[in-house]
């Protein structure tokens, strides 16, 4: 088990040895059954498995009252007006505005998927589940939005390669979940509302909305990529140190919010779950197929649309108090649940492709 560290490490090293061999083909079938296994292995271990550990590791704190719930918005509170925004900022300004244009039809594919499911999120948790319109709002920044800053390379590399495609397919979704719909999500959420739960004016609501740290930085850095400012990259170091904080973090945090609460599987969190996991890889996979994307931009963002929630979902509900148990619990379920989904996505997204 020692050399196990070194493969999760190298993850692309590893597949590029898997997969150049000459004895690749003695070692598998005519389908790559043991090169995929091993893929999905080293994903696991590599990339999975530590979300889960963290996130027991906040759960089993919550339950020794080691940290409390308070303590975890302090901590949510940490990420999402310093961690979060510098992880965004640094994230998207490593993109440019040629990846951008580089496909047009992948960018109007992935913009009009991915924000669709949102909207379609917050109306099924609003009419169905007789949600608020905050609690409905949170509920799609989570059911809505994959985890593409955090997972988008660690998943996409390993399977695809460190090309300038996988690059592509992680900062167009990249702009599309951080700089539209978590912007859309807290103006619906609407932050604003006054002590009585009145909700403010439109106006009122957006200027709040503008206002948050995890709105303004992606927006901003979105801008400047597409005028064509390039930040040094000397100056990563500045934002990296802070942004290292946001997943660890943020992940602990939502084990000390699972805690604090009692777990009960619902269709709720079943329906977020499978809008997540199910429903928003086969529509980007369909609606991708009508426009004739590219095979390979058609397989990997069809992927990056089955990663589990964003986990600023979950720091924005523990921020403002708003969906955090059913929110935090569709997390839990849904990163489970990927370990299944993933090699069903790969597999379909190939054979249809």
């Amino acid at each position: 088990m020692a050399i196990l560290p070194n493969l999760t490490q190298n993850k692309s090293l590893v597949i590029k040895i898997l997969t150049s061999s000459p004895l690749a083909n003695s070692l598998c079938d005519g389908e790559g059954t043991l090169i995929g296994n091993t893929i999905m292995l080293t994903f696991f271990i590599g990339d999975l498995l530590p979300i889960i550990v963290i996130m027991l590791l906040g759960y089993f704190s919550g339950r020794r009252e080691t940290f409390s719930e308070d303590q975890a918005r302090a901590f949510n509170k940490l990420v999402l007006n310093y961690a979060l925004p510098a992880a965004l900022f640094v994230s998207i300004t490593r993109a440019n505005r040629e990846m951008i244009f580089a496909d047009t039809r992948l960018t109007l594919v992935s913009l009009v998927v991915i924000v669709g499911c949102f909207f379609f999120s917050w109306f099924g948790c609003y009419k169905f589940f007789k949600r608020t319109h905050a609690e409905a709002a949170v509920c799609a920044l989570i059911a809505g939005s994959p985890t593409i800053g955090f997972l988008g390379f660690a998943v996409l590399d390993p399977i695809y390669g460190d090309s300038v495609s996988t690059g592509l397919v992680v900062a167009i979704i990249s702009i599309i979940v951080n700089a539209i719909t978590i912007p859309i999500g807290l103006y619906l959420l609407n932050p604003s509302s006054g002590a009585d739960g009145k909700k403010n004016s439109n106006l009122s609501a957006l200027i709040s909305a503008a206002k948050e740290p995890v709105v303004w930085a992606p927006v901003l850095a979105t801008i400047l990529v597409l005028v064509g400012v390039k930040i040094p990259a000397a100056w990563d170091p500045t934002f990296n140190l802070i942004a290292k904080a946001n997943s660890g973090v943020a992940v602990f945090a939502a084990g000390l919010t699972l805690a604090a609460h009692k777990f009960e599987f619902s269709a709720e969190i079943a329906y977020n779950t499978f809008l997540k996991l199910i429903l928003m890889p086969l529509a980007l996979l369909l609606v991708g197929m009508a426009c004739h994307l590219n095979s390979e931009h058609l397989q990997m963002m069809v992927l990056a649309g089955a990663l589990p929630p964003a986990f600023s979902g979950i720091i924005i509900a523990s921020r403002f108090n708003v969906y955090t148990r059913t929110g935090t619990a569709s997390l839990a379920v849904s990163v489970l649940g990927f370990v299944v989904t993933a090699p069903l996505w790969i597999y379909v997204s190939r054979l249809v492709s």
